[in-house]
C-alpha cells in the first residue's frame, strides 16, 4: 500500500492466476488467510466499499473472484450482477453476512458459482474453490504459454564459453526488446559456479536464494526486487552467493521462480548447470528453445551428441534444440570441420559464434558488452544473427 495514496481502495496484487477477494474489510480468519494459498492457489485482496464499482478488467488476471454483497444495499447487488455479466469465463463467488435464502437464490440465478457466509473461513473457501482449482491452474498455464517465452542454455561440457555467450546474447536481446516495450530476464541457475552477474559487472545484494526461500510470498514485485537491472535493459537474477548442492533445490521451487519471472518479464533466459538434475530437465521440457552450446572439437561434439541422446531418452525429443558452435576458429587448417560436426551430431549446427578471445575476455574482465570493447566485431555479428534467429523462432514481432 502506498502511504501517500489517499484513494479509498488499496490492492495487494500478483500476476499469477489465483483467488482475488473484493471485501469492504477483513476480520476473523480471513485476515490470517492473506499471503497463503487456497487449494494451491494464491490469495490476494482488494479492500473496496460494497457500493463502489469494480472494473471487470481488474479481475482479468484472477482465476476466480470473491465479491462481497450487502443484502440491504440494492446497489451492491446490482454491482454483483453486472460483474458476473462482464466476467467472461472467470468464476465469481458471492460473499455476504447472514445471507437470506431469497438473496442466495437470486445471486445463484445471476450466475454466482457459490455464495459464502462472511466472515470468510479457510474451510468454506477451500470447499467452494476445490471444483475450480484444476481448471484455474490449466487456464493460467495456457495464458503463461501464450504470453511468455523461455530460453534455456545447456553446455555440452564445461569451459565452452556458454555463460559468456549467453550473457552477451541476452543483453543484446533485452536492448532490442526495449524498443518494443518488452522486457527480458536472465536467471543464473548454475547454483554452484554461476558468475553471470560478475561477467556483467553487477554486484547483487539479493540472489536466487532469496526467491527460493520466499515460499508463498513469491510474486512479481519480489522478482523485481531481487533482479538487478543492467544498462542494456536486461534484468539479472544472480546465482546464490554460497555454493548450493544441486539436490538442495526442488523442481517446485525452481518452476515457481521461473514461471513468476516469465509473468513479470515476458522472455526469460536461464543458464543451466553442467550437471543434469530433475529440475533442470523439467525446465528444458518447458522451454520454447534450448541452446546447446559446444565447441568445434572432437570432445565438444562428442559431449554434445551425448546431450542430444539424453534429451531423446528422456522423451524430450520434441523440444526445439538449437546447437551453437561457440568459439569457432577461422583457420584453413582446422582439425575438425563444420561437415564433421554435422556427421558427429547427426544434424547440422544451427549457429556458429566466432572466436575473438581478446574482445570477449576484455568484456568479461570489465563487465561490459562486447560493443564497448570493439564497435564492429565478428563475434558481435554472429551474436546478432543468433539473436535474430531467436526472435523469429519465438514468434516475436519486431
Amino acid at each position: 500500500m502506498n502511504q501517500q495514496d489517499t484513494a479509498r481502495v488499496w490492492r495487494l496484487q500478483g500476476r499469477e492466476a489465483g483467488i482475488h477477494l473484493y471485501l469492504s474489510g477483513v476480520e476473523g480468519e480471513a485476515g490470517a488467510l492473506l499471503g497463503t494459498r487456497v487449494n494451491g492457489l494464491p490469495l490476494t485482496l482488494s479492500i473496496v466499499p460494497v457500493t463502489e464499482w469494480i472494473d471487470a478488467s481488474d479481475m482479468a488476471s484472477a482465476g476466480a473472484a470473491v465479491i462481497q454483497v450487502d443484502a440491504d444495499t440494492p446497489a451492491s447487488i446490482k454491482r454483483f450482477e453486472r460483474l458476473v455479466a462482464n466476467a467472461g469465463d472467470i468464476p465469481v463467488i458471492a460473499a455476504a453476512y447472514e445471507p437470506p435464502l431469497a438473496l442466495v437464490r437470486a445471486l445463484l440465478k445471476m450466475g454466482a458459482h457459490d455464495v459464502l457466509p462472511l466472515p470468510l473461513t479457510l474451510d468454506d473457501l477451500e470447499t467452494s474453490i476445490a471444483p475450480l482449482a484444476q481448471q484455474i491452474v490449466e487456464k493460467d498455464q495456457q495464458a503463461l504459454a501464450r504470453s511468455s517465452r523461455l530460453v534455456s542454455a545447456v553446455r555440452a561440457r564445461g569451459g565452452c564459453g556458454a555463460t559468456s555467450m549467453l550473457t552477451q546474447l541476452a543483453c543484446r536481446f533485452a536492448r532490442n526488446e526495449a524498443d518494443f516495450g518488452r522486457e527480458a530476464c536472465l536467471i543464473d541457475l548454475d547454483v554452484q559456479f554461476g558468475d553471470v552477474a560478475f561477467q556483467l559487472g553487477l554486484q547483487p545484494k539479493l540472489t536466487l536464494t532469496d526467491l527460493l526461500e520466499a515460499g508463498t510470498r513469491l510474486d512479481g514485485e519480489m522478482i523485481r526486487s531481487v533482479a538487478i537491472p543492467h544498462a542494456s535493459g536486461l534484468a539479472v537474477i544472480a546465482s546464490p552467493a554460497e555454493v548450493l548442492p544441486l539436490e538442495a533445490i526442488t523442481s517446485d521451487q525452481l518452476l515457481a521462480v521461473v514461471e513468476q519471472a516469465q509473468r513479470t518479464y515476458g522472455t526469460v533466459f536461464v543458464d543451466l548447470p553442467a550437471n543434469w538434475t530433475h529440475w533442470s530437465l523439467s525446465l528444458v521440457a518447458r522451454s520454447d528453445i534450448v541452446l546447446l552450446v559446444t565447441e568445434l572439437s572432437v570432445s565438444g561434439l562428442h559431449q554434445a551428441r551425448r546431450q542430444l541422446d539424453l534429451l531423446r531418452d528422456q522423451d524430450l525429443g520434441e523440444v526445439r534444440v538449437e546447437v551453437v558452435l561457440n568459439r569457432l576458429e577461422k583457420s584453413l587448417f582446422k582439425p575438425v570441420r563444420l561437415s564433421d560436426a554435422e556427421t558427429a551430431l547427426g544434424r547440422p549446427a544451427s549457429y556458429t559464434v566466432v572466436s575473438e578471445p581478446a574482445v570477449m575476455a576484455a568484456a568479461v574482465e570489465r563487465g561490459v558488452l562486447i560493443d564497448e570493447i570493439k564497435r564492429k566485431s565478428a563475434v558481435a555479428r554472429d551474436l546478432d544473427l543468433l539473436e535474430n534467429g531467436l526472435v523469429a523462432a519465438l514468434g516475436l514481432e519486431r
